[in-house]
C-alpha cells in the first residue's frame, strides 16, 4: 500500500464531499470505485474518511485554536482537508509518527495547493504537534 496515495485519495474525497455537501457512505463507495486504488488503500481511505467525519468537531476545534488570524472557513478547501487528515492522524493513529503526518501533509500541499501552502501547513501542524507534545508530558 502507498499510504501517500491513500492520503491523497482521502484528501480528494473529503474535498469532493465538502464541495458537494454530501457526506454519506454512498459517496465514499462511488469515489473508491471510480479510481484505481489497491484494496488496502481503499480500506485506509474509507476508514480514515468515516472516522474523521465522526470526529470532525474535535479536529476542527483543534485547528481553529491554532489558526492565528484565520478561520477554518477562510482556508483554502484543499489546505483545510490536508490539515484535517494530519490532525486526525495526530490524535487517533498511534501507528503513524506525527513527523510523518506533517511531512506527508506538506508534500501533498506542494502538489495540490498554492506555493504558500506548504509553509502554512507546516507551521500550523508544527504548532499543533508542539502543543500536543507539551500536553502529554
Amino acid at each position: 500500500m502507498s499510504r501517500k496515495k491513500a492520503r491523497i485519495g482521502a484528501m480528494q474525497l473529503l474535498y469532493s464531499m465538502e464541495i458537494n455537501k454530501e457526506f454519506d457512505a454512498k459517496n465514499i463507495h462511488e469515489f473508491l470505485e471510480s479510481y484505481d486504488f489497491l484494496e488496502d488503500e481503499k480500506s485506509y481511505i474509507k476508514d480514515l474518511t468515516e472516522d474523521l467525519l465522526s470526529k470532525l468537531g474535535d479536529i476542527d476545534k483543534i485547528l481553529s485554536e491554532n489558526l492565528e488570524g484565520w478561520t477554518l472557513e477562510r482556508l483554502a478547501k484543499v489546505d483545510r482537508e490536508i490539515l484535517r487528515i494530519a490532525v486526525y492522524e495526530f490524535l487517533y493513529r498511534d501507528d503513524i509518527p506525527n513527523e510523518v503526518s506533517i511531512n506527508e501533509a506538506v508534500a501533498i500541499a506542494k502538489k495540490f495547493s498554492t506555493n504558500d501552502s506548504p509553509k502554512f501547513v507546516n507551521g500550523i501542524l508544527a504548532s499543533i504537534f508542539k502543543k500536543l507534545k507539551d500536553e502529554s508530558n
